[in-house]
């Protein structure tokens, strides 16, 4: 018992160390954007039930700094503000499902060709749901404010940074959000990820899921049903998909996890529900779904066609040592996290902490 409590702290920090100092860059990105790409801005683009707002609101919610918390009251502010119901549910897909934190943590735990392919896979699911919900008739939903996943109302969960202030104070601004609220709704999330992952690394013997699915489309069925309604921020569900990879989950198998996780879970449906109607609900989770298995299946059909391993990719935190700059960037991070959540306890806003 000693010794398996040894290895699975060991696999766990030597994770932790890899990812830190690419989570840490894209936090800072994260509240870059923040600053300069505020959710009121965006509403001006999105309105009606054309195709290009759909685009565009597939595009801009890639980068955004929002969890899957978090982007629920900012999809109903936009809808809210005059964004259209497809535009509004595409911003919604994209937006959990990427994010530069997200992306930055697939450049280290995985490998170029899915840091690549997530925001793109994202984006495409994105627009297909918007403009299947755009095909829908109006269905008469609620339209008032409504508490987040946390529990929060719409400003609470993600405060917003005035338009008109100065450049370098909304870019201080952001900052704080980022390494602030954003932390705050992130880093358990993606502690939890890490140590998940762990396990995952410490039990799970090297091959295993290449000798439970003999047919790749078994792993990306077995995926999709897992993912469904499971929440999991798109960051933490970055180091669990890397260490399915190191036991055998084929790479076309782990897109759909990082990609269904994020986007569907039972507080998700709930609100697409409320504020899309029952009608786009279905389009919505069928839409997630049907992307989900395709991009996955296409994800593999390019890895066998060009002849990569992504496991040579994947960092193995066997026989792995951290550099310096690592190890100091994962206690900065630590720090940054608990300083995060210490905060929240000592505050009390209207989350009711």
């Amino acid at each position: 018992m000693i010794d398996f409590f040894r290895q699975l702290t060991v696999e766990t920090w030597h994770l932790f160390t890899d990812a830190a100092p690419y989570v840490i860059f894209g936090f800072l990105a994260a509240g870059l954007i923040k600053a300069l790409l505020p959710e009121e801005a965006v509403a001006r683009h999105l309105g009606g039930r054309s195709t290009s707002a759909v685009l565009k609101a597939s595009l801009l919610g890639i980068p955004l700094p929002l969890c899957s918390c978090g982007v629920i009251p900012a999809a109903i502010s936009l809808r809210k503000q005059g964004a259209g119901r497809g535009a509004s549910a595409a911003f919604l897909v994209s937006t959990p499902e990427s994010g530069v934190d997200s992306i930055a943590i697939t450049w280290a735990l995985l490998d170029p060709v899915m840091t690549v392919v997530r925001p793109i896979a994202a984006f495409l699911t994105g627009t297909l749901t918007g403009i299947l919900i755009n095909l829908l008739p109006e269905e008469k939903t609620e339209l008032d404010a409504v508490p987040s996943a946390c529990g929060c109302s719409d400003a609470c969960c993600g405060p917003g940074v005035p338009i008109k202030a100065p450049l370098g104070e909304r870019m201080a601004a952001g900052v704080r959000y980022a390494f602030g609220e954003l932390l705050k709704d992130i880093g358990g999330w993606l502690l939890l990820g890490v140590l998940i992952a762990g396990l995952v690394t410490t039990l799970i013997p090297d091959g295993f899921f290449e000798m439970l699915f003999e047919h790749q489309a078994a792993s990306l069925l077995v995926m999709l049903l897992v993912s469904i309604p499971l929440y999991m921020c798109a960051s933490a569900s970055t180091p669990i998909a890397a260490a399915l990879v190191l036991k055998g989950l084929s790479p076309g198998a782990a897109l759909v996890f990082l990609l269904a996780g994020p986007a569907t879970n039972a507080a998700t449906l709930t609100v697409v529900a409320r504020f899309w109607g029952r009608q786009a609900t279905l389009v919505y989770l069928a839409a997630i779904a049907f992307c989900s298995l395709v991009l996955g299946w296409l994800v593999n059909e390019f890895y066998a066609w060009a002849g990569l391993d992504i496991s040579r990719w994947v960092t193995s935190a066997q026989g792995h040592a951290a550099s310096g700059w690592h190890t100091l960037a994962a206690v900065v991070l630590l720090a940054l996290i608990l300083r995060a959540f210490w905060a929240s306890r000592r505050s009390v806003g209207c989350c009711g902490e």
